[in-house]
């Protein structure tokens, strides 16, 4: 999925987007309010990691601007403020969720996932679509007993499938969630994952609208 990350703390930025990036989400990392609300604009994010304490003005109130404007992406707060306080501030400004400082990637990881999934209607971690399991908490896939084994871009485009729930994805919307601002984008690139994916889940159950896109059968 594609994740909107806003640190202003270079080393600690760098550390969390490397580990999003590793377990095969596509990040954008600013460092700012104004450089959060300009990427926030033009992408569609599946989840926000927002930090409040921003050089050049409040996180909670960016959050709290882009509830008024109708937008439910999910949230979840990165801080240094520890206090019950808040916290509670944090999640009545419109988060989805809550994490303090220093925080384990891999829990903040799970966060963000699960906030998206509520998000998309489907809380469940597992989903079953044909002969397949779906396991969105741990990013596997069986059939049977067994696992098939996916890259992370293999398992993002069929992540995005899931959640669009029957309904059909561009060319256009898969690669914004795909890739981030900065990524090199080859012009197949998501034929090619389509491709490798139906030759490991079965090619009847991607279909391919002409003209329109792709959807789960």
């Amino acid at each position: 999925m594609r994740i909107l990350l806003v640190e202003d703390a270079a080393d600690l930025g760098a550390a969390i987007a490397d580990h999003l990036r590793r377990a095969g989400h596509a990040v954008d990392h600013v460092t700012t309010r104004d450089e959060a609300e300009a990427a926030w604009d033009v992408a569609d994010y599946a989840s926000v990691l927002l930090d409040l304490g921003l050089p050049d003005g409040s996180g909670l109130d960016l959050l709290r601007a882009r509830r008024r404007s109708g937008d439910r992406t999910p949230v979840v707060i990165a801080t240094a403020y520890d206090q019950i306080s808040d916290r509670i501030a944090g999640l009545d400004a419109g988060a989805d969720d809550y994490v303090v400082k220093p925080y384990d990637p891999d829990e903040v990881e799970a966060r963000l996932r699960a906030v998206a999934r509520r998000a998309d209607g489907l809380a469940a971690s597992e989903i079953a679509i044909g002969p397949l399991v779906i396991d969105r908490a741990r990013a596997r896939v069986r059939r049977g007993d067994v696992e098939i084994r996916l890259t992370s871009r293999e398992w993002a485009v069929l992540d995005a499938l899931v959640s669009a729930r029957g309904r059909i994805l561009s060319r256009t919307a898969l690669e914004e969630r795909l890739f981030a601002f900065d990524d090199d984008i080859a012009g197949n690139a998501v034929e090619v994952y389509i491709s490798r994916l139906r030759s490991k889940i079965g090619r009847e159950l991607i279909e391919t609208r002409r003209g329109l896109g792709y959807a789960l059968s």
